[in-house]
């Protein structure tokens, strides 16, 4: 029940501080060209930042409210916005003064080794400091630890690489939230409520990323990926870490020498899925 309360809260929160803010992104600090050659604000994540900072704040009054103490899923909930506040944070500044010229790990690792540090590299290590910090409170041992801020890390970045295209982040995100859900037990459902309330908070901006209205940016798709990261290691076992962190890196591999929105293209319903509620060229936006 708590965590159907976190998605829907977190979609509430998250669409009405669009339709409350949207007059802020309207300025060309945020302004960016997507895949139509339209003008539009990105970032725009940040709000769904707030809608979980939001749901933690309503699910802390409510519990005091009642006189109890936080229940099973206060730990996931809080590690979750901690990892939604991080990557969202990391997320805006590459959003806004990104420099796109040094692009994938080794363009990042190249440039540090030169000694500069783009808003990737920044990322990269940044990334891996909060995914050690979230995941040590759910692991025993400095090989579980590193593994389990890998599958944080990566999957913050994997989410990114599905950031293309209007709506397709989120998709792929609530696919595999359902997924998650319907993997782990009953008993074990409460670790998942902060994921639901940061995959509500993105959902909510999803038909305005549908309606070209906004870019959810890096402020928005490394957090839902850092989330879902989140929810594995929150979930599972070291064999199931060890084999979702070999797709993330698998994943990653091929986002650096090939194009995503190229084989989705190819492959006809994936090309469906993908299209499905978005603008079609002729439409007006």
């Amino acid at each position: 029940m708590r965590l159907l309360a976190a998605l829907l809260l977190g979609a509430g929160f998250s669409a009405a501080a669009w339709l409350g803010a949207r007059g802020l992104f309207a300025g060309t600090t945020f302004a960016r060209r997507n895949v139509r050659g339209i003008d539009v604000p990105v970032g725009v994540g940040v709000l769904a930042v707030l809608a979980v900072v939001a749901v933690e704040a309503s699910f802390a009054v409510v519990d005091a409210a009642r006189g109890q103490e936080g229940g099973p899923d206060q730990l996931g909930l809080l590690l979750a916005l901690a990892a939604a506040l991080g990557f969202g944070l990391l997320g805006i500044v590459d959003d806004l003064v990104g420099d796109h010229g040094d692009k994938g790990f080794r363009g990042h690792l190249r440039a540090l080794a030169q000694g500069r540090l783009t808003t990737g590299g920044l990322k990269l290590l940044g990334g891996g400091l909060i995914g050690i910090a979230v995941a040590a409170p759910l692991t025993v041992g400095l090989g579980r630890l590193l593994l389990g801020a890998a599958v944080v890390a990566l999957a913050a970045n994997t989410a990114n690489l599905f950031d293309r295209a209007p709506g397709r982040v989120t998709k792929v995100g609530l696919v595999a939230l359902l997924l998650l859900v319907l993997a782990t037990p009953g008993a074990e459902r409460p670790a998942l409520v902060g994921v639901a309330a940061v995959l509500g908070a993105v959902g909510g901006l999803f038909a305005f990323d549908l309606r070209e209205q906004l870019m959810l940016g890096d402020a928005g798709a490394n957090p839902l990926g850092a989330a879902l990261g989140l929810g594995v290691v929150a979930t599972t076992g070291t064999a199931a870490q060890l084999a979702v962190l070999a797709v993330l890196v698998a994943a990653n591999v091929a986002g650096e020498r090939t194009s995503f929105s190229a084989v989705i293209e190819r492959v006809g319903p994936l090309r469906a899925v993908d299209q499905l509620g978005r603008l079609r060229g002729d439409d007006p936006g």
